[in-house]
């Protein structure tokens, strides 16, 4: 049997199992968009509502009461920069060290799973395109082995192998909405970091200052 036989034989199978792949794949999809939805709610949302005690206790040189408020609201980009109110100490480049590699580590939570809805969104309509193809062959097929059938037997073939393009499609839209919202909330999350880092940077070189004027 040679590779076209062997091809042929292979697309034989149809679409069917292409849609159920598809199927699978989308039922996989919704499984990590609601988790996504739950962890974002739960470990990010919110954080604004400690910004304003977060920068008070900085002003007044509280830096323990600002970590005890970092840690007590068990939001992830708060717990990021509240190992480094340790190194306040050392001086802003600790601070700053210390942040980024709370970073480091925050990042990688933030974005699990979301390379499958990505590789998803990308690519379910051509997995689905292919499903369309082994059906076309197969409609074919199935016509020369019946050509009493007539144009009926590939139009009835064809508009099921059609069915596997639409169910990529399907597939392909919400993992692609999904993907770039959850994206979106990361770079949100990151810039929360961030602003936490400034208020932080700010109340350290401020502190510094004083320090040098009293020298002084």
């Amino acid at each position: 049997m040679n590779i076209t036989e062997k091809f042929l034989s292979f697309s034989l199978l149809g679409a069917e199992w292409v849609m159920w792949l598809l199927i699978i794949l989308s039922i996989i999809s919704v499984g990590i968009m609601i988790e996504r939805a739950v962890f974002f709610w739960r470990r990010v949302s919110g954080l604004e509502k400690l910004m304003p005690d977060f920068r008070r206790l900085l002003t007044e040189g509280d830096f323990k009461g600002a970590k005890k408020i970092l840690e007590d609201s068990r939001k992830l980009q708060a717990s990021a920069v509240a190992v480094a109110v340790d190194y306040v100490d050392n001086g802003a480049g600790a601070v700053e060290e210390a942040v980024d590699e709370g970073v480091s580590l925050l990042r990688p939570q933030l974005e699990r799973r979301l390379a499958f809805l990505g590789t998803v969104g990308n690519n379910a309509p051509f997995v689905g395109l292919f499903g369309t193809v082994l059906g076309i062959i197969q409609a074919f097929h199935d016509l020369s082995l019946n050509t009493q059938g007539g144009a009926s037997t590939v139009m009835a073939g064809i508009s099921e192998a059609l069915v596997a393009t639409a169910i990529g499609l399907l597939v392909a839209i919400p993992a692609v909405a999904a993907f770039n919202y959850f994206m979106r909330r990361v770079k949100l999350t990151l810039a929360s970091v961030d602003a936490l880092r400034h208020a932080l940077l700010a109340a350290v070189k401020s502190r510094q200052s004083e320090s040098e004027g009293t020298e002084a």
